[in-house]
């Protein structure tokens, strides 16, 4: 879902049809990553085909992308146009933005997802860590709206899925009459406005005065105009957090490696046709498993750390799923070679993929490197507030573990003796089979279960489905 087309081409959308007529490929991140088309010369012409090739098809399904997220998103704005102009009447007299400039900066977010229904903002729901952002926005006047803030976001979390590294780039209010990323607001009066304008207004401070608690703004820094969040991103970082219990990592890692450089990833993913998104290659840079914490055996935290340049819709979670497989003496590490091999396997075969709470956008690493402006009391409070965050977790974690303990040293009768049931049986591994719930007792192998829709059965499933609710428009397309 993208944000609805704005004068001077300063929003999501506009930029992303600007990138595509430059040339400019550009990518998705975790959820949405399709590939834009690298031209739009001779647009004209995928039209006029009646039986278009390949790469107008593609060009054909990216546009139909980008009319649906515009329409979607045209509703939630006007919608909160609506409020905005509700609460403006309420309480009489307006803001004055003419009174000073812009400053194009990049915001680093913190966000613990587990109860928002996903970043970007939706139809359905106001519970999305963008609507709560925007909500904090406009409520400061940080910006007039969103449709001319010059809005770009890093990356689009899915529902469940926290980050400690999302980064985005907007235009803000700014006290400053020049300086970087200062933008002079054209008919603007800032020169003319009394007060300071000379030190800058203190974004993380304003902000997390009025965010929700799960959500913080962590630090922020002065960019380039036309640096992008989303486009100027060069590398990603996810981690997803699990417990041992019994799952040998050695296998794990040999399996991780295997996904690193670009592969066809169809089949470690969760397909997204109907979204235009027909190019399932990716290069993953590395994989690594490590083990964190203080517990041990079974409760020992571990952390897979993936990264990458960009990510496909559900990717790491279903790479967790396999590896979880590999784990546990399932499926061996060169599960993931056959995976990859689309010659051979073009069809993904069927399984659940792992939880969506684990998992965490770590960092963003752009083009360019940025020197984050920490507010040095923000800071602490951030920090103190993540601490009692933690703090709370821990405590019940511990109370936990230590009933746990209790119940190992708990005298158990069986037929023909009583005594602790430590002694009695051994370790029970059962932490981690939350994260991918088992259908069934048995498993079975990868290679022999049902499969989904190939990449080709989708996209004529879709095409035909396209053809049957909008068949005038087939018409005029060829």
């Amino acid at each position: 879902m993208e944000t609805i087309p704005r004068e001077n081409g300063s929003n999501e959308n506009s930029t992303m049809s600007q990138r595509i007529e430059e040339g400019t490929e550009g990518s998705y991140t975790y959820l949405w990553d399709g590939d834009i088309p690298e031209t739009l010369s001779g647009a004209d012409k995928v039209f006029d085909q009646s039986e278009p090739s390949k790469e107008s098809q593609d060009l054909i399904n990216r546009v139909r992308q980008l009319e649906s997220h515009v329409k979607q998103l045209r509703n939630v704005v006007l919608k909160g146009q609506g409020e905005n102009q509700a609460r403006k009447k309420a309480k009489g007299r307006e803001f004055d933005f003419k009174k000073y400039n812009t400053r194009h900066v990049a915001l680093k977010i913190l966000y613990m997802g587990w109860d928002y229904h996903g970043f970007a903002v939706q139809e359905e729901t106001e519970k999305t860590i963008e609507a709560a952002l925007f909500d904090a926005l406009l409520k400061t006047k940080l910006i007039e709206s969103r449709e001319t803030s010059n809005y770009h976001r890093c990356g689009r979390t899915d529902k469940g899925v926290s980050a400690f590294g999302q980064v985005i780039s907007i235009d803000l209010r700014s006290n400053l009459l020049e300086g970087p990323g200062v933008k002079v607001r054209e008919g603007g009066s800032a020169h003319e406005r009394s007060g300071d304008k000379t030190t800058e207004i203190r974004y993380c401070h304003i902000l997390n005065k009025v965010l929700p608690p799960e959500i913080r703004c962590l630090a922020w820094v002065p960019v380039n105009v036309d640096f992008s969040a989303r486009f100027d991103c060069k590398k990603r970082t996810y981690k997803y957090y699990f417990p041992k219990a019994n799952l040998d990592l050695k296998l794990m890692q040999d399996a991780a490696c295997k996904l690193i450089g670009e592969h066809d990833f169809r089949n470690l993913c969760k397909m997204d046709v109907g979204n235009g998104v027909t190019n399932y290659k990716r290069r993953i840079i590395s994989a690594e498993i490590n083990t964190v914490g203080e517990f041990t055996g079974g409760y020992q935290m571990c952390e897979l750390t993936i990264v990458g340049m960009a990510f496909l819709w559900h990717q790491i979670r279903c790479i967790v799923s396999v590896l979880f497989m590999v784990g546990q003496g399932k499926e061996r590490p060169e599960i993931i070679e056959e995976l990859l091999d689309i010659d051979r396997l073009p069809r993904k075969p069927q399984y659940t993929m792992a939880s969506e709470i684990p998992l965490n956008l770590f960092e963003a690493e752009f083009t360019n490197d940025l020197e984050w402006i920490y507010e040095v009391d923000w800071h602490e409070e951030n920090i103190k507030h993540l601490q009692q965050l933690w703090a709370q977790h821990a405590v019940k974690a511990q109370m936990l573990k230590s009933i746990l303990d209790e119940m190992d040293k708990a005298k158990v009768e069986t037929d023909c003796d009583i005594a602790p049931w430590a002694d009695l049986c051994g370790p029970v591994y059962n932490q981690s089979e939350w994260i991918i719930p088992a259908r069934t007792k048995v498993h079975k192998p990868l290679l022999d279960r049902q499969t989904c829709e190939s990449l080709e059965e989708r996209m004529e499933h879709f095409a035909k489905r396209r053809k049957t609710s909008h068949p005038q428009q087939e018409v005029e397309q060829t």
